[in-house]
């Protein structure tokens, strides 16, 4: 187990965020031991906007047996492993289930948490069990347990995803590369500035992208912060920017649309400016 502080702007894809005291696990003792204070689990770091003055939890994060895993995707998936090397390994398998999360930049323990994906798909359709740890031990759940909505799930409370189990319906490379092929495809007018993915959730029938396109609010800017000109619903770091002038941007968005932010958010965070409709 390693214990220090770090910046959290390093660990984070958006590159925001003060210090936190960073704990890496690697066991499920070191896991036991670093939930005896309150903590915060951190993945890749993205979905994630952290407070300029960090956090005074423990955020931790999960290494060793937590990121264990098989490429021929049989038993179990550690938490830790990242979900772009398991769509490429179903695809080189000829597995279904997994294309809908082509390009999320997560680990497998956040998006089972905040059940990613995009429009072609979600973690969530994409698992047979998931072992949590919570109240001192390891339990194991299936999927209709775990509550899974949009973006969104009901873990046991203080609940850290450990590990899954897949179920993917077998197929063809080329019929598996066919449908990521699509995913891309519709992932291309995402920016590639520094971002923490999709700010707000889609509403019902319709898009934050374009919601926000339409209102004219491509290309504001507050600080170092902008609402990227590629898609409305990315905000970018332009370099250098302020968790207090990101979350400015999304009052500004919320001030003129009734948008539900997707990002968590550590910390308590100011707006660096006055937010006017």
């Amino acid at each position: 187990m390693r214990v220090e502080r770090l910046p959290m702007a390093r660990l984070t894809t958006l590159g925001v965020g003060g210090e936190a005291e960073v704990w890496t696990v690697e066991t499920l003792d070191d896991l036991k031991r670093a939930t005896e204070a309150p903590y915060r689990v951190l993945g890749n770091g993205s979905n994630l906007l952290v407070a300029d003055e960090g956090v005074a939890e423990r955020v931790i994060r999960l290494g060793g047996e937590f990121a264990l895993w098989n490429p021929n995707l049989s038993g179990w998936v550690g938490a830790g492993v990242m979900v772009p090397s398991l769509v490429q390994a179903a695809a080189r398998l000829g597995l279904s289930g997994l294309e809908g999360l082509y390009g999320v930049p997560a680990q497998v323990g956040g998006a089972v948490k905040m059940n990613a994906g995009t429009r072609f798909g979600e973690m969530s359709e994409a698992l047979a069990e998931v072992e949590i740890f919570h109240d001192g031990g390891l339990h194991i759940y299936r999927p209709h347990e775990l509550g899974f909505t949009y973006r969104g799930s009901r873990l046991p409370e203080g609940g850290i995803v450990t590990r899954v189990r897949l179920e993917l319906k077998p197929s063809s490379p080329e019929v598996v590369q066919a449908r990521i092929a699509q995913v891309d495809a519709a992932r291309k007018g995402q920016p590639k500035r520094k971002s923490a993915g999709c700010a707000f959730k889609n509403p019902p029938g319709d898009s934050a992208g374009r919601l926000i396109d339409a209102a004219g609010l491509k290309g504001t800017t507050i600080g170092r912060a902008m609402i990227s000109h590629e898609h409305g619903n990315f905000l970018v770091n332009l370099g250098g920017a302020t968790a207090a002038e990101m979350y400015a941007l999304i009052k500004k968005v919320q001030a003129v649309l009734p948008l539900e932010v997707e990002w968590e958010i550590w910390g308590e965070i100011e707006p660096q400016a006055e937010v006017v409709p």
